[in-house]
């Protein structure tokens, strides 16, 4: 019986405390603007969640938004780098263009100078693999009039001569080889001398030259070696190069030196051919 009082009586303070709280609460809301007791409690419960919550939700927007930028980003890169290798290419097409035209502009020049023969123009093909252009292939044979002692020019002037002939192609000896040897002669005073090929002379730009005559004429640096007309094999006139060195020989007699040549053989691309012989011109104007 004693623990029933205890009980009903406990229920009961706890009902007044109850009462009490919601008599404190309603005056608190009575005589406050704060809204209420439950918006005082919202305020330091539910309104920090919904920041929170807020925050999270606007962080999470942000980093979708950044994905979709960097997206954009990478999309537009792409686009670029697309666009930079297309005029990268034309850009190397049109130098590779240029190039070519230079080229074919001094082959037309050179074909205008020596406009008095005939001439084919061919792509080289094929070389003897070294540095220099000593021994090389053409893409022109005997179906297009070449034949073998054809002069070969590339450049300013003589590059060398055709030594072998098929129908669709032809080989070139130029005077640079060791076993090339050109009967030449010197601008203006027609001194002959002979041009001889040296692989090791060439890879420092030069060609000797010798059996000179050492007489009274005054012969400098600077004077044009030209193709001789005491020549078997090439035709007359054709430049060879400018003296670079020149000096009188032991025996006294002769002069000798080194010449630079008028072709680089380490770049022919393109060359003319001269379809007719030395000695097919020389019948020609002994006929006539």
């Amino acid at each position: 019986m004693k623990i029933k009082n205890q009980t009903s009586l406990s229920s009961k303070y706890w009902l007044i405390i109850l009462v009490l709280i919601c008599l404190l609460l309603l005056g608190i809301e009575r005589f406050t603007d704060s809204g209420g007791p439950l918006r005082l409690v919202g305020n330091y419960t539910i309104i920090p969640m919904q920041r929170g919550i807020s925050y999270v939700g606007r962080w999470l927007s942000d980093i979708s938004d950044n994905f979709e930028t960097l997206e954009d980003v990478r999309k537009e890169k792409d686009a670029l780098q697309a666009k930079v290798d297309e005029l990268t290419i034309d850009n190397t097409r049109l130098r590779q263009e240029q190039y070519e035209l230079d080229r074919l502009r001094e082959l037309f020049k050179l074909d205008s100078h020596y406009s008095d023969y005939e001439k084919i123009g061919a792509h080289v093909i094929a070389s003897n693999g070294s540095n220099w252009f000593s021994d090389f292939t053409i893409d022109k044979g005997s179906n297009d009039g070449i034949k073998v002692n054809c002069n070969v020019l590339a450049g300013s002037g003589l590059v060398g001569i055709v030594t072998e002939v098929g129908p669709d192609y032809a080989r070139v000896r130029s005077i640079i080889d060791d076993a090339s040897n050109v009967s030449a002669m010197v601008l203006p005073t027609a001194d002959t001398c002979m041009v001889r090929g040296d692989l090791k002379l060439i890879a420092d730009g030069r060609l000797r030259f010798e059996k000179l005559a050492n007489n009274e004429n005054d012969i400098q640096v600077g004077e044009q070696i030209v193709t001789s007309h005491v020549s078997d094999r090439f035709v007359q006139g054709i430049f060879i190069g400018y003296i670079s060195e020149i000096e009188v020989d032991s025996n006294n007699l002769t002069r000798s030196g080194y010449i630079t040549p008028a072709v680089d053989f380490s770049k022919l691309q393109e060359v003319l051919v001269i379809t007719s012989t030395k000695d097919e011109m020389t019948k020609g104007t002994e006929e006539e």
